[in-house]
C-alpha cells in the first residue's frame, strides 16, 4: 500500500539527446523570453537510502564509490529529462550530513555514528545544482529503527539518552509524536540541514504515526494523560500533534531559508467516501486521517505546505483505489489553494510479476501522465524510485520520456 512495499507488505531505452543540465543552465542564464517558453513542471525521483534501497548500493563502500554511485543517479535523472531529486537524508533518526544532533547513518559505513569521510548531502546539493537539478532533502521525523533493540543504536544516539521518548511498536522503534520535547528535538535535527545547505526543498513522506499493526496499540497513554487534556478523543489529539509538527516546520523553514519549498508525499487515500462524504471513491485499507493521524487534506486546503505529492501507487482501473478516480479527487482538493499538486508514481511496480496485469504493460505509467494532463492542478510527477529509473525493467520510464518528456523542463517554484 505504501511506497515502502518492498519491506512491508500492505498495499529500455534512454533518451540520448539533451540533458537537464543544459536545461538548468539555459534557464539560469537565459533571457526572460526563454524562461517563458520553457515548460515548468515537476519531474522528480525519490532516492531512498533506508535499508540501502536505492543508494548506497550496500554498506561499507569507500567514500569515492559512494560518491560515484550518487553521481550516477544524478546523471541518470538528468538524462531522462527529470529535474528534481528527492534524497532521503534522515532515514532512521540518523544523518547523511555532519549533524551535531544525530549520528552518521548506518547506511553509509555499516556502523551508525561512524564518519564516512565525506559529506553526502553537501555533495548532493552541489552536484545536483551543477546538473540543473533541484535537490529536496527527504526526512523521516519519527522513525528511529527498523528493529526494537536500543542497544544496537550508536552510543551517542539521542534515543538512548531519552528512552522515555521511545515507543516500541510493530517490531520497530519510534519517537513519540505526543511529546513536545520530541517534536522540538526532531525539528532542530532536521532544520540543521536547512541552515547548512541551499536546499531547494524539505520533504516528508507518509510516516507520521506508524502504519497500524493488527493486534497492537501504540502506547502513548502517559503522553496523552499529560498533554491531551484539551481533547476528549485521543485521535484528535494525535492529529493535532502532527498538525503542530507540519505548521512549525513550515514556519521555521520560511524563516531560515524563504526560498526552500516544504512538501509532503502522503499515502494516497485521505479518507474513503464510505467513511466521510468528502473522501475519495476508494476502499483503501488505510486512511491517513484515521490511521496515520495525518489530515493531509486540511494541510492543502489551509495552504500550510508548498506542495503535496500523494502516493497514487495504483493502476488505472484498480478497484479499491483507482488512479483515474484519485487524480481528480486530489485535483479538487488542491483547486484554489496555494499548495501545488504533484503525483507520486509507482515505477517500482512496472514489470514486477507480483503486480496486476496493468503493470506488465510498459504504457501504464505514460497513460497516467496523459490522464493527469486533463487536470490543470496537477503540476508534475515524482517516481519511486531511483533504482527503477536506472534499471527500467520493461521500458516504462523510457516510454514516459518518449511520450511526455521530449524537452527538458524547469522545476516549479
Amino acid at each position: 500500500m505504501s511506497r515502502r512495499a518492498f519491506s512491508v507488505t500492505a498495499l529500455a531505452a534512454l533518451v540520448a539527446s539533451g540533458s537537464a543540465m543544459a536545461a538548468g543552465s539555459a534557464a539560469a542564464s537565459g533571457t526572460d523570453r526563454a524562461r517563458r517558453r520553457a515548460t515548468r513542471e515537476m519531474r522528480g525521483v525519490w532516492v531512498a537510502t533506508v535499508a540501502n534501497r536505492d543508494w548506497p548500493s550496500k554498506q561499507g563502500l569507500s567514500a569515492d564509490k559512494q560518491r560515484a554511485e550518487l553521481i550516477t543517479h544524478l546523471d541518470t535523472a538528468a538524462k531522462r529529462h527529470l529535474n528534481t531529486v528527492i534524497l532521503q537524508v534522515r532515514p532512521t533518526a540518523d544523518a547523511l550530513w555532519p549533524s551535531p544532533y544525530e549520528p552518521w547513518s548506518q547506511v553509509l559505513t555499516g556502523t551508525q555514528g561512524e564518519d564516512p569521510g565525506w559529506d553526502p548531502l553537501g555533495t548532493a546539493v552541489e552536484e545536483a545544482h551543477a546538473r540543473g537539478l533541484q535537490l529536496h532533502a527527504w526526512f523521516n521525523p519519527y522513525r528511529i529503527a527498523n528493529h526494537t533493540d536500543l542497544g544496537r543504536l550508536a552510543e551517542s544516539h539521542p534515543a538512548r539518552e531519552h528512552e522515555d521518548w521511545v515507543v516500541t511498536y510493530g517490531g520497530k522503534l519510534y519517537y513519540n509524536p505526543g511529546l513536545p520535547d520530541v517534536r522540538a528535538f526532531v525539528q532542530r535535527a532536521m532544520l540543521d540541514a536547512v541552515e547548512r545547505y541551499p536546499l531547494d526543498g524539505v520533504h516528508f513522506d507518509d510516516y507520521f504515526y506508524p502504519y497500524p499493526v493488527a493486534g497492537q496499540s501504540f502506547d502513548d497513554d502517559e503522553a496523552y494523560d499529560r498533554y491531551g487534556g484539551g481533547f476528549t478523543v485521543r485521535a484528535d489529539w494525535r492529529r493535532d500533534n502532527i498538525d503542530k509538527l507540519v505548521l512549525e516546520m513550515a514556519d521555521a523553514i520560511r524563516q531560515i531559508r524563504p526560498t526552500t519549498q516544504f512538501g509532503i508525499s502522503p499515502f494516497g487515500v485521505w479518507r474513503n467516501a464510505g467513511t466521510d462524504p468528502l473522501g475519495s471513491d476508494t476502499r483503501g485499507g488505510v486512511e491517513t486521517y484515521d490511521d496515520l493521524y495525518a489530515d493531509t487534506r486540511k494541510w492543502v486546503r489551509e495552504g500550510w505546505i508548498d506542495y503535496i505529492c500523494p502516493q497514487l501507487y495504483w493502476n488505472i482501473g484498480f478497484a479499491a483505489a483507482d488512479y483515474a478516480k484519485l487524480v481528480p479527487w486530489w485535483a479538487e482538493v488542491a483547486r484554489g489553494s496555494r499548495t501545488k499538486l504533484y503525483v507520486g508514481e509507482a515505477l517500482y511496480k512496472a514489470g514486477d510479476p507480483a503486480q496486476p496485469a496493468a503493470w506488465q504493460n510498459p504504457a501504464e505509467l505514460s497513460r497516467h501522465l496523459t490522464l493527469a494532463k486533463e487536470h490543470a492542478e496537477v503540476g508534475g510527477h515524482v517516481y519511486f524510485a531511483a533504482k527503477e529509473v536506472a534499471a527500467d525493467r520493461i521500458g516504462a520510464m523510457a516510454r514516459v520520456v518518449a511520450d511526455h518528456y521530449g524537452q527538458p523542463a524547469i522545476s516549479p517554484r
